[in-house]
C-alpha cells in the first residue's frame, strides 16, 4: 500500500483513504452493514490506515456503524477523520454538544483529523464571529482532536483567506482533472503547498464521474494500459501530486475496494505520455459543451417556470462525458417535470437579458429533445 508522510505532523497516512459516505445499501435505504464492514476489512487488512466519515453521512447512520466496525482495531492502527457541521453550530456550546455527541457515535476517546465541514464564506465567518475555532483549538490541546483542519467548497479567494487564517494542521479540497480550476483547484493546492498545510483530497473520480465514458474515450485509457481501470487514471492524477498525503474514495462496491487496491497497491505516478493524453481528453470532453451558459441567472425567474441555468448544465454535462447516469439525478428529481425545458412558452423575455447573447429558446427545443433521447446511456 503506498504510503505518504506528513512531515508537518510526523505521522505517515497511506495514500488511499476509504471514504464513508457511499458504502452499499439495502432496498430499505439503511447501510448494507454486512457488506461494508466486509469491504472495510478488506481495505484496512491491505494497509488502508486513513478511514474518513461525518456527521451527516447516511442520514447520520455512517458515524455509529463506522465506530462500531473500528472498535475491533487496535485504536493505534488507524487514522479516524470527522467533521464538525457547521451548520448546526449557531453558538459555542453547540461545538461540545455535538462533538461529545460524534465521540460518542464513534466510541472513541478522540479524533485524530478533524475537520470544518464544507467550509465557505458565509460559513467561515459565522464560525469566526462565534469563537469556534478557539474552542477547537482547547480540544485540540486537551487531546481530544489531534489534528484540525477543514474541508472546503467556495472559490480560491475565500480558501486563501481561510487558509492563512492560522496554521492549519491539514485541510482537505475536492480536485480531480476535471476540475483543476474549479473551488480552489490546483491554485488551492500551490498554496497550500508552498505553507507545508498536507492536503486531502476528495472527490477525485468526480463522484465516479470520471470511472465510465463513452467508448472514444475508454479506447484511449485503455491504449494506455489495457488491465487499468479507467478511474485508476484519475487516482493517479490526483496521487502524482506530492503534497497530496490521502486520496479519498467513497466505495460502494467490493469491486471497487479491489480496484482501489490494486491501484494504491502498486502505485505509479503518471507517466509524461499519460499525463499528455489525459490533458488532451480533458480538452475533447470540454469541447462538448453545448452553450456557453455561465449561469449568471439574468435569464430567471423564467414565467414559465423553467430552470433556465439548470437545463443547460444538465444538458453541457450530459454531452461532455455522454452519460446519461451522470445527470439523471438532476434531470429527473432536482430539475423535475415543471423546470425542465419542454415547459417554455418561448415568450423571448430570457433572450433579451442574456449577456451572452445566447439562442435560449432554439436551445432549450435541443435540451429537451436530447434528454428524451438519452443516446447516452453507459453502465456505470
Amino acid at each position: 500500500m503506498e504510503t505518504r508522510k506528513l512531515e508537518k505532523l510526523g505521522i505517515e497516512t497511506s495514500l488511499l483513504g476509504f471514504g464513508c459516505m457511499r458504502f452499499p445499501t439495502t432496498p430499505e435505504g439503511g447501510i448494507d452493514e454486512a457488506e461494508a464492514e466486509k469491504m472495510m476489512d478488506k481495505a484496512i487488512a491491505a494497509g488502508v490506515n486513513y478511514i474518513d466519515t461525518a456527521y451527516p453521512y447516511h442520514g447520520g447512520a455512517s458515524e455509529p456503524f463506522v465506530g462500531k466496525v473500528l472498535k475491533k482495531y487496535d485504536r493505534n492502527s488507524f487514522y479516524l477523520a470527522t467533521k464538525l457541521p457547521v451548520w448546526k453550530v449557531e453558538a459555542i456550546e453547540d461545538v461540545d454538544t455535538v462533538f461529545c455527541e460524534q465521540l460518542s457515535r464513534l466510541q472513541t476517546e478522540y479524533i485524530d483529523f478533524y475537520l470544518m465541514h464544507a467550509l465557505n464564506k458565509e460559513r467561515f465567518d459565522r464560525m469566526v464571529e462565534i469563537g469556534c475555532i478557539e474552542r477547537l483549538e482547547q480540544l485540540k490541546a486537551e487531546g481530544k482532536i489531534r489534528y484540525l483542519g477543514f474541508s472546503f467548497h467556495d472559490d480560491y479567494e475565500t480558501f486563501e483567506r481561510i487558509l492563512n487564517h492560522r496554521d492549519w494542521d491539514f485541510c482537505q479540497i475536492q480536485l480531480n482533472y476535471m476540475d483543476a480550476e474549479e473551488q480552489a483547484g490546483l491554485k488551492g493546492y500551490k498554496l497550500a503547498e508552498s505553507k507545508g498545510v498536507p492536503m486531502v483530497i476528495m472527490e477525485p473520480i468526480k463522484g465516479g464521474s470520471l470511472a465510465a465514458f463513452a467508448e472514444d474515450i475508454t479506447g484511449r485509457f485503455r491504449n494506455l494500459d489495457p488491465e487499468a481501470s479507467v478511474a485508476s487514471f484519475a487516482l493517479r492524477w490526483v496521487g502524482s501530486l506530492p503534497n497530496v498525503k490521502v486520496i479519498l474514495s467513497g466505495m460502494s462496491t467490493m469491486e471497487q475496494v479491489e480496484d482501489n487496491l490494486k491501484t494504491f497497491g502498486s502505485f505509479r505516478p503518471l507517466s509524461e505520455k499519460e499525463s499528455h493524453e489525459i490533458d488532451e481528453i480533458v480538452t475533447l470532453i470540454n469541447s462538448r459543451v453545448q452553450n456557453g451558459c455561465t449561469g449568471c441567472n439574468y435569464c430567471m425567474p423564467c414565467p414559465a417556470g423553467v430552470n433556465i441555468p439548470g437545463n443547460f448544465k444538465v444538458w453541457n454535462t450530459y454531452h461532455m462525458y455522454q452519460n446519461y447516469g451522470m445527470v439523471k439525478g438532476r434531470w429527473e428529481k432536482e430539475l423535475g417535470e415543471a423546470a425542465q425545458a419542454k415547459n417554455c412558452v418561448k415568450c423571448g423575455k430570457c433572450e433579451q437579458v442574456c449577456p451572452q447573447k445566447l439562442s435560449i429558446r432554439e436551445h432549450l427545443e435541443k435540451v429537451q429533445a436530447d434528454m428524451d433521447k438519452k443516446e447516452f446511456v453507459l453502465q456505470r
